[in-house]
């Protein structure tokens, strides 16, 4: 059974910067797409990236193309999302999934990591 565990959440100020990062066990990822999802309070919960393990091609939304970077590291099964020039939109719980065409592929989830960005 894979267990997704995600870390690296916090509280920021806008402007400011974080690192998450997602750690797969249960199986070793050497293809398909892992990415990130997140969920707002009262909102349903939106893909943000994901990154193919093999190519390293990656898939952003608009809103935060050109701030957030995903990165993998195949040897540890982990995947990375740098966020830079946070905005208060971008708080939520992050959640990382494997991923097909933007749709969450896994069907258990972990336990997210929450992102707050203060104005």
């Amino acid at each position: 059974q894979v267990q997704l565990v995600e870390s690296g959440g916090g509280l920021v100020q806008a402007g400011g910067s974080l690192r998450l990062s997602c750690a797969a066990s249960g199986r070793t990822f050497s293809s398909g797409d892992m990415g990130w999802f997140r969920q707002a309070p009262g909102k349903e919960r939106e893909f943000v990236a994901s990154i193919n393990w093999s190519s390293g091609s990656t898939d952003y939304i608009d809103s935060v193309k050109g701030r957030f970077t995903i990165s993998r590291d195949a040897g540890k099964n982990t995947v990375y999302l740098q966020m830079n020039s946070l905005k208060p939109e971008d708080t939520a719980v992050y959640y990382c999934n494997e991923v097909q065409r933007r749709r969450p592929v896994l069907f258990d989830w972990g336990q997210g990591t929450q992102v707050t960005v203060s104005s």
